[in-house]
């Protein structure tokens, strides 16, 4: 099994800043992960991405978090972090971590899981 831990959510005052941490780990050795993410749902409304990275380091933001958030990965810890900076009141939801690809060594033997999500963490933004 492959899971993702996240940490760091809370409640911060408008203009505030936060960083999430999401660490994946398995019962086996993981050997590499394609996609890592962040996404983060609202109350009634949809899950949607608010960035990703690639094992390569490649980076996309969703264009409201634009030039405030800046998510970044540690290969080597399996780990991806999201720098929240500005906190705005719209940005309050709960935010999920994803991995896409991930390739582990089980007794032995390569398996892949191709989307694993973390429980998620609480974001609140409020004064």
């Amino acid at each position: 099994q492959v899971q993702l831990v996240e940490s760091g959510g809370g409640l911060v005052q408008p203009g505030g800043s936060l960083r999430l941490s999401c660490a994946a780990s398995g019962t086996g050795s993981i050997f590499s992960i394609d996609v890592m993410g962040w996404y983060r749902q609202a109350p009634g409304k949809e899950r949607d991405v608010v960035a990703l990275i690639s094992s390569r380091g490649s980076t996309s933001y969703a264009d409201s978090v634009k030039g405030r958030f800046t998510i970044s990965r540690d290969n080597a810890k399996n780990t991806v972090y999201l720098q929240m900076n500005t906190l705005k009141p719209e940005d309050t939801a709960v935010y999920y971590c994803n991995a896409e690809g991930v390739v582990a060594v089980v007794a032995g033997t390569r398996r892949l899981w191709r989307n694993v999500w973390g429980q998620g963490t609480q974001v609140t933004v409020s004064s």
